[in-house]
């Protein structure tokens, strides 16, 4: 699972024209969730997101308070676009959970927050539609979050398997191939070698 979390000084979400949800100051959070997500990733952001201390204190005090601590508010947007894997220049998103078991698994995730903080504090936008969000960063400030059980970083995970078809290459080459190689190399010279100093000896003989 990934978000990105961005203080904010206001938030909004419209969808055909029309405000569906807003908040004044806070976190406004763009949430995407893979197919390879569950219970633990769901609970680890949403610790995580509530406990940001990403907020001056009352002493203006930076980075002292987390959004629970405050009293501000969290709009909380799905967008299924943060579990992409780039083909080039075109993005690819079949890492992204299905429609179907993204919307119930997203709302278990709202309800969590709104359990673990306060219910009017958490607002959302409309689950699947193409909206349009109004942020205003305040920093700006922007933090990446990425769910410990989640799926690796595709560049991450693009090096690991380059890496696996070259020890995969050298198997097939089999193990001991480069030494017999160099064994054989060696025999060569030692074998031109002697054949040289008993060439110099014999006519040494009388």
């Amino acid at each position: 699972m990934r978000a990105v979390v961005q203080r904010v000084t206001a938030a909004s979400v419209t969808v055909g024209g029309e405000q569906v949800s807003s908040i004044g100051r806070g976190l406004c959070v763009l949430l995407g969730i893979s197919v390879d997500d569950n219970h633990k990733d769901a609970e680890y952001m949403v610790r995580k997101i509530l406990n940001l201390r990403l907020f001056d204190d009352e002493n203006g005090r930076a980075w002292s308070k987390s959004v629970m601590e405050r009293g501000f508010e969290v709009l909380c947007v799905s967008q299924f676009t943060l579990q992409y894997i780039l083909k080039g220049n075109k993005p690819d998103f079949h890492a992204a959970m299905p429609a179907e078991l993204a919307q119930p698994f997203y709302c278990s995730i709202l309800e969590n927050m709104r359990t673990s903080y306060k219910p009017e504090m958490i607002k959302d936008g409309v689950f699947g539609a193409y909206m349009q969000l109004h942020i205003q960063n305040d920093g700006p400030v922007t933090i990446e979050l990425t769910s410990p059980t989640g799926p690796m970083d595709p560049r991450q995970l693009s090096k690991q398997e380059k890496l696996q078809q070259r020890k995969e290459k050298t198997r097939s080459k089999g193990p001991s191939e480069s030494g017999r190689e160099k064994g054989s190399l060696r025999s060569k010279e030692d074998t031109a070698s002697s054949g040289a100093e008993g060439d110099v000896s014999s006519e040494r003989e009388p």
